[in-house]
């Protein structure tokens, strides 16, 4: 099939060249000339694992094929996704400025059918307005259909999720159109579901929500059994042999982060509230989240006396492993705390060093070193704030005798408490007041 995607970020790339990889002649569109040279060249613009990869074997069979121009992608293919960003709003409500333009472009150039797919994550009501906007742009109706196409993808694991989906949600008020997209994953072993165009972006919704809110409990509750002596991981653990519950997404944290949870927590509050709907169990998940890291670097406050004067090591700047997304990453709000009371800040990642320096600027509060053990030289707490496995094999030992102070803040419960302890370190973590 000719499919068309519009966008290449991590929901477009993604879905392009797992398309072209099943078979499909699919020609992928950006506007950002740096981008597009990348693309070009087989060089993936974003960090997923296997991306790269995929990109470059379907560029070489030919089926994927990179432009800069919706007009040509719209004329060349039967289905056309509208891949691009929806960021946020100061007020938490989506900024659809992107997607609109996109179907502005693509209602301008139908002439014959085509069936357009919002895989965007997108208000409720999203659908209704594209196919608004393609007949207001010169489309006639009878030219094309608009369909939700929600993607479900995690970042660090987009492409094994999009080849290896739970479920495909197809929504459409047009049953012939919805069996017209089903076609495009017949080779996904997984259900489709086929629904209207509200109840698939609302799934899309209820599904990251959900995720925040079993998130946001878990980590109250860890709150509580720092105040009680109480482990959150056996907590986490009783309530997860209950099938009812399940054992997924009741790992304590510093809260949820990256470009999914927080927009679309806030997305669908700002929804709610047009609608005239007071979603406060939400409401009340979103304030969880924000006092988890808040607390966390109060705890590190208090040992350490205050920041002033202090150099704190962070293992981690991504808000999650196995990506460069720092966007929400609570490594920005612990270097932001540090530095505005005094303090220096000693990093590193594997691969989002770059973002932050970008994102903060060039300092010398801020020291970007080459490896965990050189963070750990002369600072005065290490805290641990993503779980990338370089940092769960290091020699802990070695580092705590390069410390000023043999302290360490495991934000992510990824380390041995024992371990850590027999290392000489004075261990604290999420959920327990010590190891």
């Amino acid at each position: 099939m000719k499919i068309a995607v519009i966008g290449t970020g991590y929901v477009g790339l993604v879905t392009a060249v797992v398309l072209a990889d099943r078979g499909h002649d699919v020609i992928t569109v950006d506007n950002n000339p740096e981008k597009l040279a990348k693309l070009r060249a087989g060089i993936s613009p974003i960090y997923e694992p296997g991306v790269e990869d995929m990109l470059a074997s379907t560029l070489a069979t030919g089926r994927l094929t990179i432009s800069d121009s919706v007009a040509e992608a719209t004329q060349m293919s039967e289905i056309i996704f509208i891949a691009v960003g929806t960021p946020s709003w100061e007020d938490g409500s989506v900024d659809m400025a992107y997607v609109y333009q996109v179907a502005k472009e693509i209602g301008s150039q139908i002439k014959s059918y085509k069936i357009v797919v919002n895989k965007s994550t997108v208000p409720i009501g999203t659908g209704r307005e594209v196919a608004r906007i393609l007949q207001e742009a010169g489309a006639d109706a009878k030219n094309f259909d608009v369909i939700s196409n929600p993607e479900f993808l995690r970042e660090g694991s987009a492409l094994k999720d999009t080849l290896e989906p739970d479920r495909i949600i197809i929504g459409s008020m047009v049953p012939d159109a919805a069996d017209r997209l089903s076609e495009v994953y017949k080779s996904f072993d997984c259900p489709i579901l086929k629904t209207t165009l509200e109840s698939a972006e609302l799934i899309k919704y209820a599904s990251n929500c959900f995720l925040a809110v079993k998130i946001s409990y878990i980590n109250a509750f860890s709150r509580i059994a720092e105040i009680c002596g109480a482990d959150v991981a056996d907590v986490a653990a009783g309530m997860g042999f209950d099938d009812r519950i399940g054992k997924k997404f009741l790992q304590a944290g510093l809260g949820w982060g990256g470009s999914c949870l927080p927009k679309d927590t806030l997305g669908l509050l700002a929804t709610s509230r047009e609608m005239g709907y007071d979603f406060g169990l939400l409401e009340a998940a979103v304030t969880v989240n924000n006092d988890q890291i808040d607390h966390f670097i109060d705890r590190i406050r208090t040992k350490l006396g205050g920041f002033n004067g202090k150099t704190v090591g962070l293992l981690g700047l991504a808000f999650k492993p196995n990506t460069d997304d720092i966007r929400y990453a609570k490594s920005l709000d612990i270097i932001q705390a540090v530095t505005a009371e005094g303090g220096k800040i000693r990093c590193h990642d594997p691969v989002a060093m770059d973002n932050v320096r970008s994102e903060i600027g060039v300092n010398d509060v801020v020291v970007f070193c080459n490896s965990g053990e050189e963070v750990a030289h002369d600072c005065d707490v290490l805290v641990l704030v993503t779980e990338w496995a370089i940092f769960k094999s290091m020699d802990y030992a070695q580092i705590a005798n390069s410390m000023n102070e043999k302290i360490l803040f495991d934000g992510r419960r990824a380390l041995s408490p024992a371990e850590m302890e027999s290392a000489g370190f004075e261990y604290f973590t999420v959920g327990s007041l010590h190891g």
